[in-house]
Parts: C-alpha cells; sequence; structure tokens
C-alpha cells in the first residue's frame, strides 16, 4: 500500500484558535459526517483532520462491483473534487489512525503524526470476516471490501485463474461472484445457510433466486460449509473441502461470510464495547468518553443493534454532527444555537430495507420480511418460469408490516412507504403483475405525508411536497439538492418525480413534459405524429405541430437532432431518402453526422469501418494498415472488435472512404445514434466451452440492424456459452447462447451508469431470436425519449420489463405485426452512407476543411506530433510515446 500522503487542505486553521476535530475513517459514512459538518458550519468554525487508512478518499462501496462493468475507481469517488479545500479539510490519505489517548486527548497516526483533539469521531467501519479454516493465507484466497480488493482478484484471476469460489450467499458474497463471472471464470458460491441471502429472503425467494442465478451458468453449493482450502506444491489454492465431505477444485477462493465492527482502536483505549463487538453510543452516538462517537459500522447503536447498511449510517453522521455542532456552539456562546435552528435529532434505529440488483437481478426486503409478528398471514405471488417471486407480511388488522420481492422489485417503491399501514388496495392486487387482474399502480398520493419516500436520507413524503409548496423547488433536481432525496443509492428517484410532479400540478404550476422549447410534445409522441401523418421534413413538423412561438423559426439544438433520427429511423416507410445528409436533413445533424465521422478534441476525425462480429480476412487488415500508413493516422484496436483510424481531416475522409469502400468496407456509424457492433466471442468453432455459432450470428445481426438510426447508439454481443466472455449482458440488447438455443437479454449498459441486461426470453432458435429483438429495437425507438438509452428507459417505461415482455413477446397491443414490418423496411432499404457520398459529386463538396480554399488545405495548417503528450509518469509505463497529432497553424 503506498505510504501517506500529504493532507488536502487550502486556508490552515491555527489550533491554537480553533478547536481540533478529528474523524478516524473516511468512508461511506464519513464523508457524509464531513457534508453535515459544512452544512452545519462546523468546518468554519474548527480545525477537522481526516485520517484514512486508504490511499483514496471515500468512494461509493455499495456499487463497488460496478468497476468491473467499467466504472472507473475514479468514478466512485463521492467527494466532489474541491470539497476538501473547499471547507478547509485536512485529509491525510494512507495514514489511519494507531492508537488514542484519552487522557491527553491525542490520536498518533501510522506515519508518527500526533494530533490533540477536543472532538474525536470514530468512523472505522467494518472488515471481513474471514472463517478459521486451514489454508485460508493460501496464495489466490482474497476478501471483497475495498478497491484495493477488487485490483487484487482481477489481476491474479487474468493471471492464474480459470475457476472461482466465493464463500458466502449474502449481498456481498453474490456481488463478488458477479465480479467473478464477469471476469470470465467458473463461478461458485457456497453458503452455509440452507438458502442465498438468508437474512434478507425467506425461503421461497431464496429458491426464486437460486434457479435464476443458476440459470446464468454460476454453480451454487446451499448448506454447506468450508471446511478447508487446498493449496498446491507453489502454495496456491487448488481445490476446497466442503462440509458434507464433497471437495471442490477451484484457482481463487473470495471470503465473504459477513463482516464485523472494526472497534480495536475503540477497545485499545478503553471504550466500552459489546459483548459482540461493536463502540457502544446512546442516542446522540456519543461514547461513554463525552469527547468521543462513533458512527456507522463500528458502533453499537443505543438499541443493542450494529447496523450494517448504509442509510442507518448516514443518519447516525446527521445525528453526530448536530450534537458536536450544538457543543461547539455552547462553547462558543452559551445561548447560542448549535444546529441553525434544527431540532435536535436522536438515533434510535433505522429501517433495514433494502433493494439491490445482484448479478442482474432484483432483490428487495422491507420491514418484517420473514413473518416475525404474531397473527401475521402471508400473500405470495411465484413464477418459477420467470424468476419471480412476492410476498407481503399482513397484519390481522389489514396492515401491511413487509416484503420480499425477487425478480420484480418496481413496486418496492411504493411498497415500502406504506409499511405500518393498511393499502387502499387488497394486498392479493399488490404483487399481481399487470395483466393478472392487477389495478393500476398505486400512484405516490396513496402515501401518507409521514411515509419515508428516500431511505437513504430519511426524506419524507411530507418533507419532498414542502420543498414544492414552501421552498418554490420547481423541478425533481432542486427538490435533490433541497431535501438529498435521491440522492443516495437512487431506488426512490422514480416516486421522488412522480410526487413533485404531482405537487406542482396540484399548486396550479404546469408541468411541462415537451421535448424543448420548440415542441410540447414528447419524442415518442412526435414519433407517432411523424409516422401517422407522414412528414419527410423537419421545418414541416415544427410548423405544423411546434409551439407558437417556435413556429417559422430555425428550431433549436435539442429538437433538430431528434426529429431528424426520427424521420431517418423511418425513412424507409416514408418513403423518403434514408441518407441524412439530403436536403434539409444535413442541416439538422450535429458535427459527427454531419461529416459522417467522429470529431475529436484536437479537431481531426476519426474513421471506424464496420468489422462485423469482428472476423476480419488477412487482407482487410493490410488495407487498414497500408491506410493509416498512407494517410499518417494513429490506430486504435477497440473493445467493439473493431479498428479506430484517429486523426484525419476533414478534407482527406472521402480519400479514406474510397480506399475503404473499394476493400469491402462500409462506414461502422461511430459517429451516429445508431447501431456500432456486435461484439463476439469465437463461439463453438474454436472454443472448447462454446455450445453455438456467436460469431455466426452476432455478423448476421450487425448486418441485419447496422444504420439503424435509435434514441441513443446501440451495442450488442453474443457469447457462445454461459462464460460470457463477449459481456452481452451488458448491452443494449444482448445474446447468451445455451443448449436449447438462445437467451435474449435487454437494456444492458456498460457506460458511466453500468446497468446489467434483464432475461426477455429464452431458448430461442435463430428466427425466434431474431424476431424478438426487431421487435424490441423498434419498439424502443418507437417509445423512448431523446438521447435515452435502452438500460434508462427499461427502467423508466411504466411497467418495466413485465410491460416490454408483453408488447413483443405476447403481443399484449397487437404491435407486434407493424414492429416486425418497420424493421423488414429498414433492411431492406439499408445503404452504406460512405459508399452513397462518394457516389454523389455535390454531396462530397461539403467535405473541405475550409471553404475558401475547396481545393486544397490550408497550407499554414499542418499535423506535428503533440509533445510529451503521453510522457510516462509510472515506471511501469516507460516506454517511447505514442505520436499523438494535433492542429498547429492558424485556419484563418
Amino acid at each position: 500500500m503506498p505510504g501517506p500522503t500529504p493532507p488536502i487542505r487550502s486556508t490552515p486553521a491555527n489550533p491554537a484558535e480553533f478547536p481540533t476535530l478529528v474523524l478516524v475513517g473516511h468512508g461511506m459514512v464519513g464523508q457524509r459526517f464531513l457534508e453535515a459538518l459544512a452544512d452545519r458550519g462546523v468546518t468554519e468554525r474548527a480545525r477537522v483532520v481526516v485520517l484514512c487508512e486508504e490511499p483514496r478518499p471515500a468512494y461509493d462501496r455499495v456499487r463497488l462491483t460496478s468497476y468491473f462493468s467499467g466504472t472507473s475507481p475514479e468514478g466512485l469517488s463521492l467527494a466532489e473534487p474541491d470539497f476538501m479545500a473547499r471547507h478547509g479539510i485536512e485529509l491525510h490519505l494512507g495514514d489511519p489512525a494507531e492508537s488514542v489517548d484519552r487522557e491527553a486527548r491525542t490520536v498518533t497516526s501510522r506515519a508518527g503524526l500526533v494530533f490533540a483533539y477536543d472532538t474525536l469521531v470514530l468512523a472505522t467501519g467494518s472488515y471481513p470476516f474471514v472463517p478459521p479454516v486451514p489454508g485460508k493465507d493460501a496464495a489466490g484466497c482474497f476478501v471483497y471490501r475495498t478497491i484495493e480488493d477488487l485490483l487484487a482478484i482481477e489481476e491474479y484471476a487474468k493471471a492464474r485463474a480459470a475457476t472461482g469460489a466465493v464463500v458466502g450467499g449474502g449481498l456481498l458474497g453474490l456481488e463478488a461472484a458477479g465480479a467473478l463471472k464477469g471476469l470470465g471464470l467458473d463461478t461458485h458460491i457456497v453458503e452455509f445457510a440452507p438458502r442465498l441471502m438468508p437474512v434478507q429472503v425467506d425461503e421461497g425467494g431464496g429458491a426464486a433466486l437460486l434457479r435464476t442465478i443458476e440459470g446464468m451458468g454460476l454453480t451454487v453449493h446451499t448448506g454447506v460449509g468450508t471446511q478447508e482450502v487446498v493449496s498446491g506444491d507453489c502454495g496456491a489454492v487448488t481445490g476446497m473441502k466442503l462440509s458434507d465431505g464433497s471437495a471442490l477444485a477451484t484457482d481463487l477462493v473470495v471470503f465473504s461470510a459477513g463482516v464485523r465492527p472494526r472497534d480495536q482502536l475503540a477497545r485499545d483505549c478503553g471504550l466500552e464495547v459489546g459483548e459482540r463487538g461493536g463502540v457502544a453510543v446512546d442516542e446522540r452516538c456519543a461514547t461513554t468518553d463525552p469527547a468521543v462517537y462513533a458512527i456507522g459500522e463500528c458502533a453499537l447503536a443505543a438499541d443493542g443493534r450494529v447496523y450494517g447498511l448504509v442509510a442507518p449510517g448516514y443518519e447516525m453522521a446527521e445525528t453526530a454532527a448536530d450534537a458536536i455542532a450544538e457543543r461547539l456552539a455552547a462553547s462558543a456562546d452559551p445561548g447560542a444555537p448549535g444546529n441553525s435552528g434544527r431540532a435536535p435529532s436522536v438515533f434510535q434505529g433505522a429501517d433495514t430495507s433494502t433493494k439491490l440488483k445482484l448479478l442482474g437481478v432484483d432483490v428487495a426486503s422491507f420491514g418484517d420480511a420473514h413473518g416475525a409478528a404474531p397473527g401475521c398471514l402471508d400473500v405470495v405471488y411465484s413464477d418459477s418460469r420467470s424468476g419471480v417471486y412476492k410476498k407481503l407480511v399482513v397484519g390481522p388488522d389489514g396492515a401491511l408490516l413487509g416484503g420480499v420481492l425477487v425478480g420484480d422489485a418496481e413496486a418496492y417503491g411504493m411498497l415500502r412507504p406504506l409499511t405500518g399501514s393498511v393499502p387502499p388496495v387488497a394486498p392479493e392486487q399488490l404483487v399481481l403483475p399487470a395483466g393478472l387482474g392487477a389495478p393500476a399502480a398505486l400512484g405516490p398520493s396513496a402515501l401518507p405525508d409521514e411515509a419515508v419516500v428516500c431511505n437513504c436520507h430519511n426524506v419524507t413524503k411530507g418533507t419532498i411536497r414542502a420543498a414544492v409548496t414552501d421552498h418554490s423547488c420547481a423541478t425533481v433536481p432542486a427538490v435533490k439538492k433541497c431535501t438529498k432525496a435521491g440522492t443516495g443509492c437512487g431506488s426512490c428517484v422514480k416516486v421522488l418525480t412522480s410526487l413533485v410532479n404531482e405537487e406542482l400540478e396540484a399548486s396550479g404550476v404546469s408541468v411541462d413534459k415537451g421535448l424543448c422549447g420548440c415542441f410540447a410534445q414528447t419524442r415518442t409522441e412526435l414519433y407517432e405524429i411523424v409516422r401517422v401523418r407522414g412528414l419527410t421534413g423537419y421545418a414541416r413538423v415544427l410548423d405544423e405541430h411546434g409551439r407558437e412561438a417556435a413556429r417559422g423559426g430555425d428550431g433549436c439544438e435539442v429538437c433538430k437532432p431528434a426529429v431528424a433520427s426520427i424521420i431517418a429511423s423511418l425513412a424507409p416507410t416514408l418513403g423518403a431518402s434514408g441518407y441524412v445528409l439530403d436536403g434539409e436533413q444535413a442541416s439538422l445533424q450535429d458535427t459527427n453526422d454531419h461529416f459522417l465521422a467522429n470529431l475529436q478534441r484536437n479537431g481531426s476525425y476519426s474513421v471506424v469501418p464496420r468489422v462485423p462480429g469482428g472476423e476480419i480476412t488477412p487482407e482487410k487488415l493490410i488495407v487498414i494498415g497500408e491506410v493509416a500508413r498512407d494517410f499518417g493516422l494513429y490506430t486504435k484496436i477497440t473493445g467493439g472488435q473493431r479498428i479506430d483510424l484517429f486523426g484525419a481531416r476533414v478534407d482527406q475522409l472521402p480519400l479514406i472512404w474510397a480506399r475503404l469502400v473499394d476493400a469491402g468496407f462500409e462506414s461502422g456509424h461511430a459517429y451516429g445514434k445508431a447501431l456500432r457492433t456486435v461484439k463476439s466471442c469465437v463461439g463453438r468453432t474454436w472454443c472448447r466451452y462454446g455450445v453455438q455459432d456467436s460469431v455466426r450470428m452476432a455478423i448476421g445481426l450487425e448486418l441485419r440492424y447496422r444504420g439503424l438510426r435509435s434514441p441513443h447508439k446501440l451495442k450488442s454481443a453474443v457469447s457462445g456459452c454461459a462464460r460470457e466472455c463477449a459481456e452481452a449482458r451488458g448491452k443494449d440488447f444482448g445474446v447468451i447462447a445455451t443448449s436449447s438455443g438462445w437467451n435474449l437479454y435487454v437494456g444492458g449498459n456498460g457506460g458511466a451508469d453500468p446497468r446489467h441486461a434483464d432475461l426477455l426470453a429464452q431458448d430461442l432458435d435463430d428466427e425466434e431470436l431474431v424476431r424478438l429483438i426487431d421487435r424490441f429495437l423498434m419498439f424502443y425507438i418507437r417509445t423512448a425519449d431523446r438521447l435515452e438509452r435502452t438500460s434508462a428507459w427499461l427502467e423508466r417505461i411504466e411497467g418495466g420489463l413485465d410491460h416490454v415482455r408483453e408488447v413483443v413477446v405476447e403481443d399484449s397491443l397487437g404491435l407486434c405485426a407493424e414492429l416486425e414490418r418497420l424493421m423488414a423496411d429498414h433492411v431492406a432499404h439499408y445503404r452504406d452512407e460512405w459508399a452513397a457520398t462518394l457516389e454523389d459529386p455535390d454531396r462530397l463538396r461539403r467535405f473541405v476543411s475550409f471553404v475558401n480554399a475547396p481545393g486544397a488545405p490550408d497550407p499554414s495548417v499542418r499535423f506535428v506530433p503533440e509533445r510529451d503528450q503521453m510522457k510516462p509518469d509510472l515506471d511501469i509505463l516507460a516506454g517511447p510515446a505514442l505520436p499523438v497529432r494535433t492542429l498547429e497553424g492558424n485556419p484563418a
């Protein structure tokens, strides 16, 4: 681990003038505590020192596994980049507290720094419990707790492992299993309890979860414990011995068997701790020493519980910040309020409801999930075919006491706040899916004002309403900023949005749901207008259906590309030109579409030829190499299995395309809101695990959907077996081979907000698969909002995946024939845009660097290597720097 870093601080405080507060630990709860101190003005009146063991500031540990889906460690950070400096907080990274002297009121860090404190706050969190089994320290054994743990697991798995086992089938255990599966390992889960997630779900929920997870290709061992980790002659893991006498061959073991409060620092300095661990605190989070507080997973609350969830930790952070602000104000001015007028807060326990997506499966539990209350009854809906299990626990008086949701947790946002009250409809109607007698989804109006909508920040419906009516918050972002609702796990955002819009409308404020200032209609409504009316031009759409003030105008940067995309996607049906640069369409495109290439940061463009399925001949590879050499282009093999060529001038684009088109290439649409790639593994042709020909299917799908314009870019993948080497479940639509056919997953996203795709249908033959993808894509294009990925669309659309399945699989709306016809029209009328441009002299005239010098590029502009652009900062990157091209000169 790196050594301690210099403290981050802007304005030094004089310890002689300011009281000193030392925070030990900088995790999620620690960061929330610092934010609460800043909100109360404490950072302006006290010196705040933070001792952090990890080499990086606080990050979102709840989303830890998203690292394996492409989220960088920096992308998980919780603190704004300038937060510490802005509030004058000293942050010491990689330098944890080693000892506390309560008599002298000092804390000594690992680096030997000594800090005198007036107030000490312990936020040391918890540590992973590793069962005391023989071999637990062998090479290849890991825990799953920090980013450094993930980096170590990733490095070892790539170098030395084909099979991995997770000890523990709880929340973190399933997260770890998902990570190993994502790394391509044959993954096993070993859980001592008779079911997965024994704390959160009941037997029925565990059975549904088991079926779904095993259907993903993971092997689950329940009701058995780990007796020994077996290692080979080199000291590395080779297997495990289980308590039922069986053996499990594995190259890597991750222990995720629970956590324990990290209270050793408190024990060593004589603070009271619980019999089973945890620093004992009162309702204000103060320990037995009034100058010391403890918050989060290291604290034993006054109700005798250690809370291992982030929401209770956040509440404890707020409570401690209140108490410390009051103490600070009292010491400075005994008559002054210390919490800016807030009522003194106390921590008397917290809601332990949880909603998670584990291995792509929705799992939620709330209230009395196991039905421990006397006289309670269960209302259960179970569909083992689709992996859905819903149970509500109802009291003798009809009040909702709790519940378990597996496979479909869409109703969680409404059910949890109703806990403790009698629902407005019969409980059995709350678990039935649409189409089986369930009423329309309960609206937020059914919730009482005291219902907690945001569990992370303990924000009630009444508080949200007050933000709109009393604090003039007129948008969801404004309400988030005012109340912090929706800024935690995000599971309440849908209900929050409905509440805000409902309250605005009740106040007489018109909620504008239009696309932009030019159109009062949504993108979905505009799609139907264009389709039904047969409109082929933006000006006509604007003049006939735009807002009155916008008619006759030029439109805006929001609606022009959105309407252009609608017209392009419907072009074959409308009888319009499908070429995006014909006539009026050209003026509607953004920079990338305008030149059929991606604009890069230095003003040059990239050229990306299509390579269906990643399959390419040696002759085509040679052509790409020759083009890159002749035009001086930087080449990069992408994660989408094709080759990007960077550094082309606008005037060079047609010349480059001509060479590529002659060799049989076509546009890869890397510039458009269209299908990008269909990635594939090598499938059964080469791989010993493959059960279907994934390359053939990937090529077929990419050639079928190439050029399909949509609300946002589309990515796909086909994996030849459940090992999932093509990462199909991180795509907008992904296909995974089974021994019986193909499983179709939809709504995935491996971008900034990763989401695993959901299973739409399984064991499909080729014809069934293509037909369902046709329907899904055209239904998405028809109903999605502007720039809305399939992942966000699936979570937003009413009814979610169930509704989409009813429409595209069961044809509940009678749309499938039309959706298939629209796709057939697209396939029949597809034409490569590069080739179409090269064939038309008028179209070629736009490809000049400067309109006043159409014959040749301006001689004052030349490409030169960027100096020191790739100078290595680390020894492991040492080596010759690659040339990066940039523009130099005066384009005028």
